[in-house]
């Protein structure tokens, strides 16, 4: 399933982001790191200061996996589902794992580049 993610930077951790990104540490450890820096190039910043990206996600309760590693730079404002669940091919049954092959990140990510 794929989920909008709405945070909030934490006060001084802005340098802590930026260079766990640019070192690629960001999510090191977890089964999803690789995803982590995919999500920050893609992430947007808008003018309410919340950062905004596109989340795929496996786990039975969103973000479950990668929530701790979010919380250390981000203070989460808000996760919602990205689109219906009934349009979700491995969340409907239709077939297990599609998000892997699934064309929706790029399409809601082109969506959202004149978000900030």
């Amino acid at each position: 399933m794929r989920y909008l993610v709405r945070a909030r930077i934490k006060s001084g951790q802005e340098g802590s982001l930026l260079k766990a990104i640019d070192d690629g540490s960001l999510g090191a450890g977890s089964i999803a790191g690789r995803e982590y820096l995919r999500d920050m190039k893609h992430a947007r910043l808008c003018e309410d200061g919340t950062a905004r990206w596109v989340e795929v996600c496996y786990c039975p309760t969103p973000l479950e996996e990668e929530l701790p590693d979010w919380e250390e730079f981000f203070d989460i404002v808000k996760i919602q589902d990205a689109h219906a669940r009934k349009n979700c091919l491995d969340e409907n049954g239709t077939k297990a794992w599609a998000c892997g092959q699934c064309d929706c990140t790029e399409r809601l990510e082109a969506k959202m580049e004149d978000w900030g």
